[in-house]
């Protein structure tokens, strides 16, 4: 890219994790002389969310009407639009019982409480725009925020992380969770690029950066050895849905484990 590259961060509803990480990144000043942050408003009160970016860096799921409105005002902004960390990738945590009505959901949470804007459902920033690249975490490494910038800034293109978790913890020589210590550990189907942080101090995966995509996350294999261990089914579910809830494969494939078998 020539000349000082416009970036903006765009935060939808999330807890401000994300941006707070990249925030807090001290290599972000040697990028100021090089590009110019039109929105960013963790950082500047005055910024603008209705301007042409080169890059747009959106964070938290789309979870108010609004939202969606502003989501598709990003992408008619941007030439590049990044999802940033597991809100804007896969809807995030808040997606975890989307099987319940929103109004139920409102109810338990704020009971009788009002807010100014228009809730719905949360989701992935892809329901609604095309988004370029995505950036996976809770919260994203902060190495892999420098890299996908990097790539963009020189006119390349970032690569995709395709394999488990359970490759970097092998690696790293870690005791294996679910075989060693017997513990419903989600690495095998959960995205790498954590370098296995939670195995690694013998903490089970919960799959914070999501299912690997590409059509290689098998979570009826896990499902089937989680059921061999004696876990329920609803409780698979719910471990898996964590941060995977609008995944279209994840019930049917944990379904098909199930087929039969009364619990």
């Amino acid at each position: 890219m020539e000349g000082k590259v416009r970036i903006g961060f765009y935060a939808l509803t999330s807890c401000y994790g994300c941006q707070l990480q990249l925030a807090m990144m001290d290599e972000l000043l040697q990028l100021l002389p090089h590009a110019e942050i039109v929105c960013w408003f963790m950082v500047e009160r005055d910024s603008y969310e209705d301007e042409p970016v080169d890059i747009a860096f959106i964070e938290g799921s789309v979870s108010t009407e609004e939202e969606v409105e502003l989501v598709k005002k990003i992408r008619e902004n941007a030439k590049i639009v990044v999802a940033v960390g597991s809100c804007a990738v896969h809807g995030g945590v808040q997606s975890w019982e989307k099987d319940k009505s929103l109004e139920e959901l409102w109810k338990t949470v704020y009971g009788d409480g009002k807010v100014k804007f228009e809730p719905k459902m949360a989701e992935p920033v892809e329901n609604y725009i095309k988004v370029d690249y995505r950036i996976y975490g809770c919260p994203p490494e902060k190495r892999d925020f420098l890299y996908a910038l990097g790539t963009f800034l020189v006119g390349s293109w970032p690569e995709d992380i395709d394999y488990p978790v359970c490759v970097e913890c092998r690696l790293k020589g870690h005791p294996c969770i679910l075989i060693e210590k017997g513990e419903p550990c989600l690495g095998p189907i959960t995205r790498a690029g954590c370098d296995a942080r939670c195995p690694g101090f013998g903490v089970a995966c919960i799959g914070c950066r999501g299912a690997i995509g590409y059509d290689v996350a098998w979570f009826d294999s896990l499902a089937r050895t989680f059921k061999e261990k004696g876990i329920s089914k609803e409780e698979i579910l719910q471990r898996m849905k964590m941060f995977n809830a609008h995944n279209p494969k994840l019930e049917e494939m944990v379904e098909k484990i199930f087929q039969g078998v009364e619990e």
